[in-house]
């Protein structure tokens, strides 16, 4: 059998700053080969600087397959950047959790949301008002949280580790703001652990 996988986000999810291939949605295809899990390539929908309202467009316009075995879906750090309210993100991302339901054929627990990760912890980050940035990233997160779990999926919690490797410059991208290959590594990593036990 042949899993599909749709990915779905904003610059975190194609992995801006890196190859293609060293996104996490990639490293996670070739964990599941490597265990023998026939997955083909994920298939993506995110741009760099989206929103939820941006991604749910898109969405919109998409002619994807009738449904996909897997779902993953990670989206607000635009939202916390340009000042929205975590009322206008609880919204759209209600929404976009319906449709990436949908999509997964009904099956919420076949739907997986990574957290929002703080990029207020980032080099990129060192003239702004950090405290701040964290602490509306915790609220978005907290929404995030409540609302993926009252649907039945699977939530990811991987700003708390993303925080501790900020400041390891092995784990940031050359743009001192986006995550590097080896922080892409240990999301793939959650995300392979959830689905192997669930596939298996």
């Amino acid at each position: 059998m042949q899993f599909t996988y749709l990915a779905l986000g904003d610059s975190y999810t194609i992995g801006e700053q890196v190859p293609l291939y060293e996104s996490f949605p990639y490293q996670l295809v070739q964990l599941l080969r490597m265990s023998a899990i026939d997955f083909l390539a994920p298939e993506i929908i995110a741009k760099t600087g989206w929103t939820t309202n941006e991604l749910l467009s898109q969405m919109e316009q998409t002619h994807f397959l009738k449904n996909y075995d897997w779902v993953t879906l990670l989206i607000g750090v635009n939202n916390q950047y340009r000042g929205r309210s975590v009322e206008n993100y609880q919204q759209e991302f209600t929404d976009l959790i319906q449709m990436a339901i949908g999509l997964c054929g009904n099956k919420p627990g076949q739907v997986i949301v990574l957290s929002i990760p703080d990029w207020g912890t980032t080099p990129f980050a060192k003239e702004k008002d950090t405290k701040k940035i964290s602490y509306e990233v915790d609220d978005y997160n907290k929404t995030c949280k409540q609302i993926t779990e009252n649907a039945g999926c699977k939530f990811i919690n991987i700003t708390n580790a993303q925080r501790a490797d900020a400041s390891r410059p092995e784990f940031v991208a050359a743009d001192g703001l986006h995550p590097s290959e080896k922080e892409y590594a240990k999301w793939a990593n959650k995300l392979y652990a959830y689905i192997f036990s669930m596939v298996k």
